[in-house]
């Protein structure tokens, strides 16, 4: 089913530049209006067309936006032939097959954390991609807050001098009304646990800050939801630098969402990064910086609550710098499968009791060491 209209009314008065780009949707759930208002802001984007398998969804965006839906994203791709890129929000465990499809029409992809579910779709996601030169980026809008840009600034400087700590605190509240809306919320086929959906941004910010992991130790549990993955989880994480790490995450907070925190602790310096989803600095503290940890706190105190649609523009307005001017990705599928490769790493030491390594670095192998 198809509708076609002008595309008024998104476009309208908005100068393009000489370059654009026009982008269409797949998935037109909670998350679509975030990237509908970041890809207004944006002046050479056209958002043409949208996708979704209950078509009563995407009429209803389409007639807003005055631009054609479908409920078949194959049959928008063959008749949208003028599309450069899709936003892939679908379920999670539909990503992979949708993006590799989406892949084969020559579209660049954008898709929604987590970019699979598997690693082995992941590889084949980035696989589909290469092969077809198109580019794939995953959303990791986290990455865009000011609070998190300053943290990581600090960490590439050096500023911390050796990295000893690093650790992430989602205690979030998702009641059962939440998973009830789909059917796929809370599944292992569609979903996932707290570390998969909630957790996953804060796991990628984590690892951003302090390196490859080489092991986890972890545990889960299901307190209060009716679902069949985890709604808690604590994890003992070993760096490659020799760091060590904590990830506790929760949707079991009650009465409502507490924090989203992030803390890296180095041998010059301290710093937290707390709020609701990681965008206040709380904490910054380094040797002989009194003076500019007050004028830090000052300046990060009243940073909005809400910056979920500030960072998908920002995102977004990257991913489109990138794709016009052939520009490397900060989040690319290869970086985008890191915090996947971990969160599976997760769920295995937590189904199997065992620690899980993540790095091989051999101890006893006599390979290109001089023999006395």
């Amino acid at each position: 089913m198809k509708t076609k209209t002008k595309t008024k009314g998104f476009n309208k008065a908005k100068k393009l530049n000489s370059k654009k780009l026009n982008f269409a949707l797949i998935g037109c759930g909670k998350i679509v209006n975030k990237h509908i208002a970041a890809l207004e802001k944006i002046p050479n984007v056209s958002l043409i067309a949208v996708c979704d398998l209950d078509e009563k969804k995407a009429k209803e965006v389409a007639k807003k936006l005055k631009i054609s839906f479908y409920n078949d994203y194959k049959k928008m791709l063959e008749k949208e032939k003028n599309i450069d890129v899709v936003c892939i929000l679908t379920p999670s465990g539909t990503h992979a097959e949708v993006a590799i499809n989406v892949a084969k029409y020559r579209k660049h992809i954008v898709v929604e954390k987590p970019m699979a579910l598997k690693l082995e779709d992941a590889d084949d996601m980035i696989r589909a991609c290469d092969e077809n030169d198109v580019k794939l980026f995953v959303v990791k809008q986290n990455r865009y807050n000011q609070a998190i840009r300053h943290l990581r600034k600090a960490v590439k400087e050096g500023k911390f001098g050796k990295l000893l700590h690093g650790t992430i605190r989602v205690r979030w509240c998702r009641k059962q009304d939440y998973y009830d809306e789909a059917d796929w919320r809370g599944t292992w086929w569609g979903d996932g646990g707290v570390f998969t959906n909630q957790a996953s941004h804060h796991i990628d910010l984590l690892e951003w800050m302090m390196g490859d992991v080489e092991s986890v130790m972890c545990m889960t549990k299901t307190h209060l939801a009716d679902i069949e993955t985890e709604d808690t989880g604590v994890a003992i994480l070993r760096f490659t630098n020799g760091a060590l790490g904590i990830i506790e995450a929760t949707t079991a907070t009650r009465p409502s969402d507490l924090e989203g925190s992030i803390s890296v602790l180095g041998e010059k310096g301290s710093v937290v990064v707390g709020g609701f989803a990681a965008n206040q600095i709380l904490t910054w503290k380094f040797e002989n910086e009194l003076e500019h940890e007050s004028k830090i706190l000052d300046d990060y105190k009243n940073l909005p609550k809400s910056v979920y649609y500030q960072n998908h523009y920002e995102y977004l307005k990257d991913v489109v710098d990138c794709i016009l001017n052939n520009k490397q990705a900060l989040v690319d599928g290869l970086e985008g499968r890191k915090s996947l490769e971990l969160i599976n790493a997760l769920y295995e030491s937590a189904e199997t009791g065992k620690e899980v390594f993540l790095r091989f670095k051999p101890k006893m192998s006599r390979l290109g060491k001089k023999q006395e």
